[in-house]
């Protein structure tokens, strides 16, 4: 698929251990998401999934192959591209870099669905249930 210039590029992981989904607060703490971040060059958007979810939730995995899904969604007047991947949690540290300001929760799929405002997010972690299984 191609992006129109002037779309933020960013990528998610979608963290997955237990049955259950992490999601973190945003920078806020108004909303819940999934860890993500703007493509940095020189990295791939897998890198940058696995890097977001170190940084905002203290968590390291194995993520599948291809990505679940994407999603667009619109901040401070830009249109941001979201390419989300499953991260299959190996370790949860007790402490990481973005704690200060951010919470962690484990929820089921269903509640994890619920708690999300965006409508693209919602339908990916919804499509995803069979990763969670």
């Amino acid at each position: 698929m191609s992006i129109p210039n002037g779309v933020l590029r960013q990528a998610a992981a979608l963290p997955i251990k237990d049955g259950l989904v992490c999601l973190v607060t945003s920078r806020n703490g108004k909303r819940w998401v999934a860890p993500k971040g703007c493509m940095e060059p020189g990295k791939t958007a897998g890198e940058i999934a696995l890097q977001e979810a170190w940084e905002e939730a203290g968590l390291v995995g194995v993520l599948e192959p291809d990505p679940v899904g994407t999603y667009f969604y619109e901040k401070d007047g830009f249109t941001c591209h979201v390419i989300v991947f499953v991260m299959q949690v190996t370790d949860e540290a007790a402490t990481w870099p973005e704690q200060s300001f951010r919470e962690r929760r484990w929820l089921s799929v269903a509640k994890a669905a619920d708690r999300v405002a965006d409508p693209g997010l919602r339908a990916i972690i919804e499509g995803a249930a069979v990763k969670v299984g």
